[in-house]
């Protein structure tokens, strides 16, 4: 009597799994669909301070966005990025954007030939700048088993709040901004490597579930089956 306990717990719960898995995969579905829709759509302006504490990842991540203000190369910071361009580093850069308050913008990559400003001064522009580009949720603390260092200015991941601090800036936006592919003078940095993907194996996890729960079955009823044929 416990195997059949224990095999119903089991098969219920396999059941579950499986249905949790559908759920997710309709789930992961809209999502893919949302974000394909908001990286194809016409710019708009990028949140401002009043707005700030509605962007959510689920709803605003990719989104296309435009600033328009002046950029703080002398305030830029260098994020290690891998690419398939090789690797090298994202250059952050504050824009002081009209409205009144500051954003990061990854203005995009450079080898690490080319860390150094000085060699793609072309592209280091002054004056008032419009950027469009899509709208990044901020990524904390650092990198998968490397933090970030603040202190020694090594960055592995491009968290707005400690950027922000180690610069001085103020009324700076929860997101950055990705930049788009349109060329800097001088060909650095390289904006519009944005890699947009989605593991979504829900599929195949909820067919592997339903699968143990069917085997569940099956293997309980093979087993009241001998157990009568034991008896006869």
């Amino acid at each position: 009597m416990a195997v059949v306990v224990v095999g119903v717990a089991l098969f219920v719960g396999f059941l579950a799994l499986g249905g949790w898995q559908v759920q997710r995969l309709a789930w992961k579905t809209n999502l893919i669909a949302q974000v394909d829709a908001r990286v194809h759509a016409a710019a708009v302006p990028a949140p401002r301070p009043t707005q700030w504490a509605g962007v959510t990842r689920d709803k605003d991540q990719y989104r296309r966005v435009t600033v328009h203000g002046r950029l703080l190369h002398d305030k830029e910071t260098l994020v290690q990025a891998v690419t398939d361009a090789g690797g090298g580093f994202w250059v952050m850069t504050p824009l002081v954007d009209d409205r009144g308050f500051t954003v990061l913008i990854n203005r995009g990559f450079v080898p690490a030939g080319r860390r150094d400003p000085a060699v793609r001064a072309d592209g280091q522009v002054d004056g008032p700048q419009s950027v469009t580009g899509l709208l990044r949720i901020t990524e904390p603390k650092g990198g998968f088993l490397r933090a970030n260092d603040p202190v020694g200015d090594r960055w592995r991941s491009r968290d707005v709040a400690a950027i922000a601090a180690r610069r001085g800036l103020s009324t700076v936006a929860p997101y950055f901004i990705d930049a788009d592919a349109s060329p800097n003078p001088g060909g650095w940095p390289r904006g519009g490597l944005t890699v947009i993907r989605f593991a979504n194996s829900h599929l195949v996890y909820a067919l592997t579930w339903f699968g143990m729960a069917l085997l569940t079955l099956v293997g309980l009823w093979l087993f009241l089956r001998d157990g009568r044929g034991n008896r006869s």
